[in-house]
């Protein structure tokens, strides 16, 4: 494990290793996080090829949707999977392994000839992220401590910052591009170099696997974790489907039963674990000080950060008028500040960082609302509206680099992989009922007042992204006073 503690003797040779450890710590770091980016960043680039898709495989709608639904959806489902078979298996081989599935699978998706067979290739890809992800935050767990792992933690968050944004932007260039006139293909055929060269450089520098640890005599605890899959499977698919097929009654019922099915689980787990069993979450973990505010914040954050991507992209795509490139763009502002946040906010002062988190969903509030207001008349919102998405960005790294450091901060390394799995699953579900939710008020208003009423559609979304984030902000300040 890295540590900040160097072994005796004398100042030189000290100081080499510590230097030698502190850059094999930095490439580890790397790989792990490029391939948490990489995976991030496919969940959008397909949005902006979308179109070149549908018009070159001659997609039906519904072929398109599951197009870009399939990997979110399998990814989604399979986290929490994921996560345990580390804990089994051990991390570095969950994590090359994910990896490898995650490559090959992007370049099928790449070769694709058919929409049956790019939607089967984006089910596999979204399972190697699966596999993948819920590694990123168990190694980093794993091996850092003291400030290593909050500087860890704090890149950890730039990047899921970053990635939705360059998404949008790396998908609009390559699809312009149309590099040697492959069209919409190099947005899955940019992954293979990437990911061959994560393959090589983690088969050197990831920690090898220990034997006998004794988090790995745990079960894979199928029961739990069928109920658990059938339970977000439920949830998922209609948050990424309904909207599109205008909430039909199946998607209705589909959200129901998954309460129901989360509400078993969560019974079964409890009865197991009282038996003396090995529930697919360790109750420990659960009870851990601060954890289920953390879940809420980091839910809500996600949310948030969704919802404002998504309804934004299509206001200043169809209402503006802006290509994919610019759009993608426009929000650096957001992305860039809410990175350097993330990694510098253990360095502000103390008296801030007390109230930093219910702060930071203050400012995601009025940020937000002042987006729409700069937006509201039909224009562009020059500088203001650059300013505002920079708040925005500030905003939720303030709420949600802190909430995510201090939670795991209590957890020990044996539990790293039930943690990870709980918060990066909980991610996820953010990421969707937040485009869900946002995304059908701005929806709905636009049916409601035309297609001229861009602006207006957006104003009343903005209110919303602020009510969120006030949510957030009162969670904090009961947090604070408990």
């Amino acid at each position: 494990m890295t540590t900040s503690v160097l072994g005796k003797g004398s100042r030189n040779t000290g100081a080499s290793k510590a230097g030698a450890t502190d850059n094999r710590a930095g490439l580890l770091l790397a790989v792990v996080l490029a391939a948490q980016f990489m995976a991030l960043l496919d969940v959008f680039i397909v949005n902006v090829a979308a179109p070149t898709i549908r018009t070159e495989l001659d997609a039906s709608g519904a072929g398109l949707q599951m197009v870009i639904a399939g990997y979110t959806v399998a990814y989604a489902v399979l986290l929490i999977t994921g996560a345990r078979l580390g804990d089994l298996f051990g991390h570095r081989r969950a994590y090359l392994g994910g990896l490898a599935v995650f490559t090959v699978a992007s370049l099928a998706c790449g070769l694709a000839a058919d929409t049956g067979q790019l939607i089967a290739f984006r089910l596999v890809q979204g399972a190697g992220a699966a596999l993948m992800i819920p590694q990123v935050l168990s190694l980093i767990q794993r091996n850092f401590e003291g400030e290593s792992r909050v500087r860890a933690l704090g890149a950890y968050s730039a990047v899921l910052a970053t990635g939705a944004a360059a998404g949008q932007v790396v998908g609009g260039v390559l699809v312009s591009a149309d590099l040697f006139g492959t069209s919409w293909r190099p947005v899955f055929l940019v992954n293979v170099p990437i990911g061959l060269a994560l393959l090589v450089l983690g088969a050197r520098l990831l920690p090898r696997d220990g034997r006998g640890e004794p988090e790995r005599t745990r079960g894979l605890d199928l029961p739990g974790l069928l109920l658990l899959a059938a339970a977000v499977s439920l949830f998922t698919v209609p948050l990424v489907l309904g909207q599109e097929q205008d909430w039909p009654l199946w998607s209705w019922l589909s959200l129901g039963a998954a309460v129901v099915l989360f509400a078993g689980f969560l019974a079964y787990e409890s009865r197991l674990a009282a038996r003396g069993g090995a529930p697919l979450i360790a109750p420990r973990v659960l009870r851990i000080p601060g954890m289920g505010l953390a879940v809420l914040r980091i839910a809500v954050v996600m949310a948030v950060n969704a919802g404002f991507l998504f309804t934004l992209t299509l206001h200043v795509q169809a209402g503006l008028g802006y290509s994919a490139l610019r759009a993608g763009l426009t929000f650096a502002p957001t992305a860039v500040v809410f990175g350097v946040v993330g990694l510098t906010w253990r360095r502000w002062p103390a008296a801030l960082q007390r109230v930093m988190v219910p702060g930071g969903f203050a400012l995601t509030a009025v940020s937000s609302a002042a987006v729409g207001l700069v937006l509201r008349d039909g224009g562009d919102g020059g500088f203001a509206m650059y300013a505002a998405f920079a708040g925005v960005g500030a905003g939720l790294a303030l709420g949600f680099s802190p909430t995510l450091t201090g939670a795991l901060a209590r957890v020990r390394p044996e539990d790293a992989a039930d943690a990870s799995g709980l918060l990066v699953t909980v991610t996820q579900l953010g990421q969707l009922l937040g485009v869900a939710t946002f995304g059908t008020l701005f929806l709905n208003r636009l049916n409601a007042l035309g297609a001229h009423a861009y602006g207006e559609a957006l104003w009343v979304c903005a209110l919303a992204l602020a009510a969120a984030s006030l949510f957030g902000s009162v969670a904090g300040l009961l947090r604070s006073r408990h």
